[in-house]
């Protein structure tokens, strides 16, 4: 067997910071137990296989896999395996390419500069938005005490794809303190759509982001979660969290884990459906091949 791979930092201004992903360029058609196998012996958040390549449509059909289990989609690897398209399978500039993914077909648009792929933007599925919950029971899975929270918005469940719960803090103390309690989470997740929390509050840490995040999972800490941060955009217009149904801000996370990552998030409430696109910017810092 031999397999091609690259390793690429997403929602990374700069080489080893953001979110590391592993795509292969799966031409033998593996079967998905290898796969899951294969992700888990890179064991990073997710690894992207490559299945299917249409250069005169520019559609690429991807499967995506944590190190536990196969996922329909998933923010970071969407634009990470879509810069790898671009730069080491077409090879040329292009507007946009569409992934196929399980939750369905994701267009990623590319903005340039100096001839390398500088911005890119997918277009995420329309927001579903779920239950809401109260702040007690959710900061006791938190470690925070429920005054903490910001019960200005509500605590809620949204997926775009991926459902999480959307969580407003206070402020940014309460994003770092926040810890989460394994069995607290797991016995409140059994009765929700959503298993993971993404925690947000109006104090980042650079003056010129908005906000500031954390998903913290029952397997640990995401450096950056694009599905998560999507979610967050279609939560962000639909309670007009800055005053009006149109999103457009820069996001930190990753910040307590030491991999520091930027996501941009526009989003905008038309009254039936939110459109929400989540950006950021990759870097490529290894490629190889499995033998």
């Amino acid at each position: 067997m031999n397999l091609p791979f690259h390793i690429v930092d997403v929602f990374a201004e700069e080489k080893y910071a953001g979110n590391q992903l592993a795509v292969f360029m799966d031409e033998e058609g593996l079967p998905g137990e290898l796969m899951q196998r294969i992700a888990k012996e890179m064991n990073f958040q997710e690894s992207t296989f490559i299945t299917g390549v249409d250069l005169d449509s520019l559609v690429f059909k991807v499967r995506i896999f944590t190190k536990e289990r196969e996922l329909p989609f998933a923010g970071h690897p969407t634009l990470g395996t879509a810069y790898v398209v671009q730069k080491a399978i077409i090879g040329r500039q292009v507007e946009e390419v569409t992934l196929d993914l399980k939750a369905g077909m994701i267009p990623v648009t590319f903005s340039y500069r100096d001839g390398e792929a500088d911005v890119l933007w997918m277009k995420q599925l329309n927001p579903v938005f779920g239950d809401t919950h109260p702040p007690e029971a959710v900061a006791e899975f938190l470690g925070l005490k429920a005054g903490d929270i910001d019960t200005d918005w509500p605590i809620q469940e949204v997926s775009t794809g991926v459902p999480f719960f959307m969580v407003p803090l206070k402020t940014r103390d309460a994003v770092v303190r926040t810890r989460i309690d394994r069995e607290k989470l797991a016995a409140f997740t059994e009765s929700t759509e959503a298993k993971s929390p993404l925690v947000f509050c109006l104090e980042p840490v650079y003056p010129e982001n908005h906000l500031k995040v954390r998903m913290i999972g029952s397997t640990g800490e995401d450096p950056a979660t694009g599905s998560a941060n999507g979610c967050l955009a279609g939560y962000l217009a639909k309670h007009r969290y800055f005053g009006g149904p149109k999103v457009d801000v820069r996001v930190e996370q990753g910040y307590e884990i030491g991999r520091p990552s930027l996501l941009y998030l526009r989003s905008e409430d038309g009254g039936e459906e939110i459109d929400v696109y989540v950006g950021g910017k990759n870097a490529l810092v290894a490629k190889g091949e499995f033998i």
